[in-house]
């Protein structure tokens, strides 16, 4: 089934120029302007590694935008409603993605010449939208099952084309995240403290940001956050937030992200102009070396036999949705897998646990982990019962690409579209 673009494409109708534009398509109440094609087309293409869309991707990108655009229609005809809270949640999403792709706020901002606050304000009657046609497609499709009938006629029709299975292997982890330790989060709270203790004796509160701040969408501008409404931040964070006076610092914050000192600058009813000093919680080489040490503690443990991998992922493990099942990741090709794992589990027999190694959750954040070879898979041609469960995902899909067109065909009968390219 087709899905709604999230994250970069969703901003392109916010971010499109609009001055002597022209529209290439019509969809109930909505239109779709030329420079909105050229931008997901131009996107697409840079996706494919082209130069340039040619005029059988225009036509498809802009078919799969009508598409949208008929989903949102659909979706205001079945009264679908999504709440604020969803809004700001697949917002907030949004944000921290584009932060990831640009690597800060601070350039984010820049990129877009504008503050994350409006960025938001602009991208959200589209994200409601695209929110709607999600929860539509989901209301209609979301039950769609295959039986094992379906799975065996889908896997005799294509088998042939399903071509060879790469290796796979089942991996288990525990993973121990330095930034947790209570060294780490006490040298954070010392120095939160220090410049609290500064700023009430008269040190400037713009310029301890600028030094010390790890917030970097706000530090350069001395800790500013410009005026916000409630319910963009951390609930910590507003709750101490909104009951400060005029000029008033807070004590030390602690949020999700670190320790804060918070500032009033300004209120206007619901909204706040504050700026603050974030302090994160920082691993060092002392809090890595403990980590390591006690992985290799838990491998001897379990190598000894004192008790199971899976006992000590669901006691100690940092991540917690893998430790809920024993630690157990899943199944994987290695092409799915980072390069650190794949050269642990390479040379690793059934049962093997590896020795204690670095593992990068992202440019700023990392931890360390011991991994568990559960299974091995050898390369295979594609077989019923050894992939079913891959093959009925693909069935799933299949059947539900089926249904999807022959839907969308009826919309695209009862609700007006023109193209006008």
């Amino acid at each position: 089934m087709k899905k709604i673009f999230l994250a970069l494409l969703i901003s392109t109708s916010a971010f499109a120029q609009q001055v002597l534009d022209k529209i290439v398509a019509v969809v109930d109440n909505e239109i779709i302007l030329k420079s909105e094609l050229d931008f997901r087309a131009n996107y697409e293409a840079a996706q494919r590694n082209m130069s340039a869309p040619d005029s059988n991707m225009l036509r498809n990108v802009l078919m799969q935008m009508i598409e949208e655009k008929l989903l949102y229609a659909q979706a205001e005809l079945d009264s679908i409603v999504v709440s604020d809270d969803q809004v700001k949640s697949q917002l907030d999403y949004q944000i921290n993605y584009f932060i990831q792709q640009y690597g800060s706020q601070e350039k984010l901002e820049q990129v877009y010449g504008m503050p994350v606050e409006k960025i938001k304000r602009v991208l959200r009657d589209d994200t409601r939208k695209n929110l709607m046609a999600q929860m539509l497609q989901q209301k209609k499709f979301g039950d769609v099952q295959v039986s094992r009938k379906e799975v065996e006629d889908f896997f005799e029709m294509y088998k042939d084309s399903l071509g060879i299975v790469p290796e796979k292997y089942e991996i288990a982890h525990i993973f121990q995240n330095p930034k947790t330790g209570e060294r780490a989060r006490k040298k954070a709270y010392e120095l939160a403290k220090t410049l609290l203790d500064s700023l009430k004796k008269g040190a400037d509160f713009a310029e301890l940001a600028k030094k010390y701040s790890d917030d970097p969408g706000s530090a350069a501008q001395g800790g500013d956050l410009g005026f916000v409404k409630r319910g963009v931040f951390y609930p910590e964070f507003e709750a101490v937030a909104f009951s400060l006076a005029p000029n008033q610092l807070s004590g030390i914050v602690e949020s999700p992200v670190g320790f804060h000192i918070i500032q009033m600058l300004e209120r206007r009813g619901e909204s706040i102009h504050t700026r603050h000093i974030l302090i994160k919680m920082k691993s060092d080489n002392e809090s890595d070396l403990r980590a390591i040490e006690f992985l290799n503690e838990i491998r001897d443990s379990i190598i000894s036999g004192k008790n199971t991998f899976e006992y000590y992922a669901k006691k100690y493990s940092d991540d917690k949705e893998s430790a809920k099942f024993g630690g157990v990741l899943g199944t994987f090709e290695a092409n799915q897998l980072d390069k650190s794992i794949v050269d642990q589990i390479y040379k690793m027999k059934e049962g093997d646990i590896s020795f204690p190694k670095r593992m990068e959750l992202d440019r700023n954040n990392y931890g360390y982990h011991i991994v568990k070879l559960i299974k091995r898979i050898p390369q295979h041609k594609a077989d019923l019962e050894l992939d079913y469960n891959e093959i009925k995902r693909l069935a799933e899909y299949y059947k539900k690409q089926k249904l999807y067109k022959n839907w969308m065909d009826e919309i695209k009968g009862k609700i007006y579209w023109e193209v006008r390219l």
